[in-house]
């Protein structure tokens, strides 16, 4: 695990920028303190910041060059079954200078090329500069588990780990609005897209070869769009026998390590059976949990206390008060490239900062509620397609559940909010409805909110079609929901919400204190046999999750059942009318917004004025503009900034 960064220069003008190879490797310190390296060569230069989780020696060091002298790799991720890689290599004539995971790779990579990519298990995130061919190679992993940003001008490439790291370069900072209108509605700008014209993410599953001037973007893996045939009519008890299997084949993998290593454990059933399986492998297992203080309605501690004394782990419960999150804000910002609105990111922030002090491997259950289906939405998505009696009595029931009050601080106001969007989302078509229940604000007050509005009209200004390129992106989404299958709803989420968000999320705030976090539920073989189960073995009218839920019945504690999932929503609005309030002014300064020539000056200053003098407004949207405009002010943005042709 690790920070990753090089250039490869088209001529002597892009080699120039060579210069700036050290200053943006410092710029991914954080996510590997253990070591720093780069390699200069022809016009490319490769810059790695390590972590050392798997042989801690100095053999392990990268960018890693092979024997012949010809192939050079610098990668971030771990590579799970390295070992039995390791043989087979040794019988094709291999010697190798170390026990790293990192040299396995390499010559893998070097024997195989591409192909390589399909026998790995595991994270990643490499690229290998082949000097005889004087060509690179970049892949990352099939769920997106690890970040890859690529840049492109007429005289270089670069690539990193975190789009920060490019600012070290001196890039163009010029505003790609089709990316600022969907993290609006999304809390996130989905990949390929970034924030800025010209950069981009590596979509996971991909492969980008460079040579000379040419760039290819291939895709190697994506999850099953059909059954595979060794899942053909499985039984749903044989099922949740091989869920168990696959499962436990995972954690047990991803016990593999160096340094002490640990679990996340929430009193959730996803991060419980994590734990669960990985107590009959390991005699010491560390977990760590969050508690709220003063939310106690989110408070899950004891639950996840009730795991621990069953497996016999070592556990730590960290308590937070609100003041615990508000102070942790603006340190939090600044590990982001681009605006990231998720405001959970908040408490993995604090949780990992907490954790790494104990251990440097965290396992998560991460990715569970997007494969088996384990959010509300999703039980209103099933019930909305079933069309049944109760489903065509609340959509008519919408008028009276706009006049009651809804919100996420108590157990009735939000089940009023979440019937109300329920409500909502039943007058929509299948795309329609998954957009919305996707989404933080609709387009009509989208088109508010910018001094340019056209975004769902496609006008043009400056020039550019910003609400063409909006809806073209949306298309590209919403490609995934043709109302055949309700699996089809969670493919799409695993394609953007699960990378773009959950991953990016619990990368970016773990990497921030070099703290390794692995998910044993994104390995490929849960993925393709979860998406070979049919919709029903996931959820009905009564059960979300539901495979895993029976799975693990016997194995976890009784009480972790029937119970109302909370999720956590940070008290940010209690934040904002007390400790926050001067950054909020600061932020959205009347004289500021208009020299900013991006929102609409008057719907920043009703947004102000209701912050501060009413309840009636989404702290969720307004985290969204805050998370922004602090992005823009350190980074000292000018809209007008232009690439020059």
């Amino acid at each position: 695990m690790c920070g990753i960064t090089g250039i490869y220069a088209f001529n002597e003008v892009g080699r120039f920028s060579m210069i700036n190879l050290s200053a943006a490797n410092e710029a991914l310190a954080h996510r590997g303190p253990d070591a720093a390296r780069l390699f200069d060569q022809n016009r490319t230069g490769l810059a790695h910041r390590r972590l050392a989780i798997i042989d801690l020696s100095s053999d392990g060091n990268q960018p890693m060059t092979d024997e012949s002298g010809r192939y050079t790799i610098v990668f971030n991720g771990e590579i799970y079954n390295y070992k039995s890689l390791r043989e087979e290599l040794l019988a094709k004539g291999i010697h190798f200078q170390s026990a790293s995971d990192t040299e396995v790779l390499l010559y893998l990579y070097i024997h195989y090329k591409e192909k390589a990519l399909e026998k790995l298990h595991g994270f990643f995130a490499f690229a290998v500069y082949d000097s005889e061919e004087d060509s690179l190679f970049i892949a990352r992993d099939r769920l997106g588990i690890k970040p890859l940003w690529y840049y492109m001008d007429e005289d270089k490439f670069l690539f990193a780990s975190e789009m920060n790291a490019f600012f070290a370069y001196g890039i163009p900072k010029v505003l790609d609005f089709a990316s600022i209108y969907q993290y609006f509605q999304l809390h996130y700008v989905p990949a390929p897209h970034s924030i800025f014209q010209n950069v981009f993410k590596l979509p996971q599953g991909y492969y980008l070869t460079l040579k000379k001037r040419e760039i290819q973007v291939k895709k190697f893996y994506a999850p099953p769009s059909a059954p595979l045939s060794e899942y053909a009519n499985l039984s749903y008890e044989a099922a949740q026998k091989k869920l168990v299997e696959l499962l436990e084949a995972s954690v047990q993998e991803r016990l593999i390590a160096d340094v002490p290593l640990g679990a996340f454990l929430s009193g959730g059933i996803d991060s419980s059976a994590i734990v669960a399986l990985a107590s009959r492998h390991t005699k010491y297992l560390n977990t760590f949990s969050i508690g709220y203080a003063d939310e106690p309605f989110f408070d899950e501690t004891n639950y996840a206390k009730m795991v621990a004394q069953k497996f016999g782990t070592n556990h730590t419960v960290f308590r937070l008060t609100n003041d615990d999150l508000f102070e942790a804000i603006f340190d939090m910002l600044n590990f982001f490239g681009e605006p990231f609105a998720d405001s959970s990111a908040i408490p993995v922030y604090i949780l990992s900062q907490r954790t790494r002090k104990k251990v440097t491997v965290a396992l998560s259950g991460d990715g569970g509620d997007e494969l088996f289906g384990g959010y509300n939405k999703y039980l209103g998505e099933y019930k909305a397609r079933e069309n049944g009696f109760l489903a065509n009595i609340l959509k008519n029931a919408l008028p009276i559940l706009e006049k009651l009050p809804r919100s996420r601080s108590g157990y009735f106001p939000n089940k009023i909010r979440q019937l109300h969007r329920f409500a909502e989302s039943m007058h929509k078509s299948p795309q329609e409805r998954y957009w919305y229940l996707s989404s933080f604000m609709d387009e009509s007050n989208l088109e508010k909110m910018f001094l340019n509005g056209g975004v769902v009209r496609g006008d043009t200004e400056n020039g550019i079609d910003n609400g063409g390129e909006y809806k073209s992106r949306k298309d590209e989404i919403l490609q995934y929901i043709q109302n055949k299958d309700f699996n089809e709803v969670l493919y799409a989420d695993v394609q953007t919400l699960l990378p773009n968000d959950m991953l990016h999320k619990v990368d970016s705030m773990s990497m921030a204190h070099a703290l390794e976090v692995r998910v044993p539920f994104l390995a490929h073989q849960v993925v393709n046999f979860a998406f070979s189960l049919p919709a029903s073995y996931k959820i009905n009218g009564n059960m979300k999750k539901r495979i895993v839920q029976d799975a693990f019945r016997e194995l976890l504690p009784s009480e972790l059942y029937n119970r109302p999932k909370h999720g956590f929503d940070v008290p940010l609005a209690k934040g904002y009318k007390t400790v926050l309030k001067s950054w909020i002014n600061e932020l959205l300064d009347e004289e500021f917004v208009r020299e900013q020539k991006v929102f609409n000056p008057q719907y920043i200053s009703n947004l102000k004025k209701t912050i501060f003098e009413t309840n009636s407004f989404d702290q969720n949207h307004v985290w969204a503009v805050l998370a922004f405009q602090h992005w823009w002010k350190r980074l000292k943005l000018d809209v007008n900034t232009k690439i020059e042709e």
